[in-house]
């Protein structure tokens, strides 16, 4: 299994046949105040996996500061079934995951990582930029 796209946007959707709709990518938000509350940003992720690998699947995603510090971390289950496949025998599942409110206390470089059964698959970097003019060390 692997996670072939991986990213953050201001919304995306997934329609009735799977396609995937996707806004605004993003990878930098400015904040003039701090602690920033940033309204809702979207979290895609689409996962290729084979036959052998259908099934339930446990995924984390955590959300670390620029010290490291975990801000936020979300478990689950995902069910992989066998479904149309790619001309490289995969099947594709794309998920979407909203997410709201995310209060960013200081400008810097954070991290969403996304765990599969335990295994670190993919990070995705978000930074987060003082824009008042008085930039703070």
């Amino acid at each position: 299994m692997e996670i072939d796209l991986a990213l953050l946007a201001d919304a995306a959707t997934i329609d009735g046949s799977g396609k995937l709709n996707i806004l605004g990518v993003f990878d930098r938000i400015s904040a003039s105040a701090f602690p920033a509350q940033h309204g809702r940003m979207a979290m895609v992720l689409r996962f290729a996996a084979g036959l052998p690998e259908a099934g339930p699947h446990e995924v984390g995603i955590r959300l670390s500061g620029p010290g490291g510090e975990e801000l936020l971390r979300l478990d689950g289950e995902m069910q992989l079934a066998p479904g149309p496949r790619s001309a490289g025998g995969e099947v594709k599942v794309p998920h979407v995951l909203n997410l709201d409110g995310i209060v960013f206390a200081r400008a810097g470089h954070y991290t969403f990582d996304v765990t599969v059964d335990g295994e670190h698959y993919v990070g995705i970097p978000l930074t987060v930029v003082d824009a008042s003019g008085t930039a703070r060390a």
